[in-house]
């Protein structure tokens, strides 16, 4: 596991050929070689789609969210991405504390970038108010799968996912401001899981609970990489 962007711009997948990760003035790009089939929750467009570039924006405190999905739509054409074929993320966190990790597995590979922001921590089950559908700041994790994965099991892979996260602030003492009790998140948290379906795997992975190889090598990124970039959240 790495904080790549601390010391340098760009990452290179050790393991996956034709997969970077770059740091640029006001976001992380990720790109693939090939389009990958993807689930995600994120601004756009969210869903199952497919895409060979995601893209996590930094945005400041102040940002005004009336209409995220527009502007980075318009975002993609300022960079030079085709939104048709490009995941967009929104986020306030430190994009150079991004946390990386690659797991070699049992037919698949698999990278994990994730950035983190707490200030807007919550319990998820409490009452609150839901004034706000977007607040700056949050975490956002990025899961590449060289593999092949059923949609069902794409969908088990964002609850192992979300588990891991959960566990790690968990672990860390991380708790809603408001009422003192442990975060299972923020209130923004946002996740893309890209999958390259190639079929020289020669082999589906139909579940990713934390049972199955798969399933445990996700929690497992995810829960190093929400540790490390909350613990170096504050520093320099």
């Amino acid at each position: 596991m790495t904080q790549p962007f601390r010391q340098g711009y760009r990452f290179d997948s050790a393991i996956w050929s034709g997969v970077s990760l770059q740091l640029l003035a006001d976001r992380i790009e990720v790109r693939t070689k090939d389009q990958l089939h993807a689930l995600s929750s994120a601004v756009h467009p969210g869903g199952f789609s497919y895409a060979n570039r995601i893209i996590n924006w930094k945005v400041p405190l102040t940002y005004q969210c009336d209409d995220p999905v527009r502007d980075l739509v318009r975002q993609c054409a300022e960079w030079g991405s085709d939104p048709a074929h490009t995941i967009g993320l929104i986020t306030a966190a430190k994009l150079t504390h991004a946390a990386v990790t690659e797991l070699e597995g049992d037919k698949f590979k698999l990278l994990c970038c994730t950035t983190v922001g707490t200030r807007n921590a919550a319990r998820a089950g409490l009452p609150r108010s839901t004034f706000s559908a977007y607040t700056p700041g949050t975490i956002n994790t990025i899961l590449l799968v060289d593999g092949q994965m059923s949609e069902s099991a794409m969908v088990n892979a964002i609850i192992t996912a979300t588990e891991a996260k959960t566990a790690a602030l968990q672990q860390l003492g991380i708790v809603e401001k408001a009422t003192g009790n442990s975060a299972t998140g923020t209130t923004t948290d946002a996740i893309v899981i890209g999958v390259s379906q190639a079929a020289s795997w020669n082999a589906v992975h139909a579940y990713a609970g934390a049972a199955t190889t798969i399933g445990c090598a996700i929690g497992e990124a995810v829960y190093e990489t929400v540790l490390e970039a909350t613990r170096t959240q504050q520093e320099e």
